[in-house]
């Protein structure tokens, strides 16, 4: 049975917000020609091409842009999510923006896509160094990880998991990147890899889910050499 590949995008493919490396991209584009390539991930669709490029993306044979809320195959849209944060939910943030302690603001703190919010306390508009400097406090502080439970006691409807290496991915329950599988068999062999696999990451839900499936295998991958790695490694 012929595996099909399903991958998140930063810190797995990509670094984090980081266009795909050179080399890597050559040998994953020669990969797409001959296996069935998907991408899932919470970033909207020009962040994505502006990641892996045209090229790339064109030759999967889909994508899930946004956890799967708004989904394409090359330039047709195929379905688009029409939820909105809700007014209650937004306010939550913006007080969990002024209460950090982290002081440093780059600008677009809460990023609307089709179907789902990102959240930033640095912003959307640091650079590498910025963010690196974000990741640091979030390490020493857990501050997401605190946001983002106490989001989902105030708000049970919605679901908010931690998603790349700054940012918070907000949507409704269910609206998570599992919700992709209902485009596959349930005899399809499946192979997925994300960098947050762990409970409370936004590649969880997934992995779970494809472990429990019949033939389903996941990899939690701690950058894009460990996926190319991975990826040769099946191979072999």
């Amino acid at each position: 049975m012929t595996t099909k590949y399903i991958f998140d995008v930063d810190g797995t493919l990509t670094p984090s917000r980081q266009r795909i490396n050179r080399d890597f991209a050559v040998w994953f584009s020669k990969f797409c020609e001959t296996h069935a390539v998907y991408l899932v991930t919470g970033s909207d669709r020009p962040k994505t091409i502006e990641q892996v490029g045209e090229y790339i993306y064109y030759q999967c044979k889909l994508v899930y842009n946004c956890s799967g809320n708004d989904v394409w195959k090359c330039d047709t849209n195929v379905r688009t999510s029409g939820w909105v944060l809700p007014e209650t939910a937004e306010y939550f943030l913006n007080s969990c923006l002024y209460e950090s302690k982290f002081n440093l603001r780059t600008g677009i703190h809460i990023e609307k896509r089709p179907g789902t919010v990102n959240f930033s306390i640095v912003g959307r508009g640091a650079t590498v160094e910025q963010r690196e400097q974000y990741v640091a406090h979030d390490t020493s502080t857990n501050e997401r990880n605190i946001i983002a439970n106490a989001f989902n006691t105030m708000f049970p409807d919605l679901q908010a998991t931690i998603g790349g290496d700054t940012g918070i991915d907000i949507a409704p329950q269910g609206a998570d990147k599992s919700q992709i599988l209902s485009d596959f068999k349930d005899t399809d062999k499946l192979l997925f890899v994300g960098d947050k696999c762990e409970e409370g990451g936004n590649d969880y839900a997934i992995a779970k889910a494809i472990a429990a499936r019949p033939g389903g295998k996941f990899y939690n991958t701690e950058g894009w050499e460990q996926t190319w790695k991975i990826l040769k490694n099946t191979q072999s």
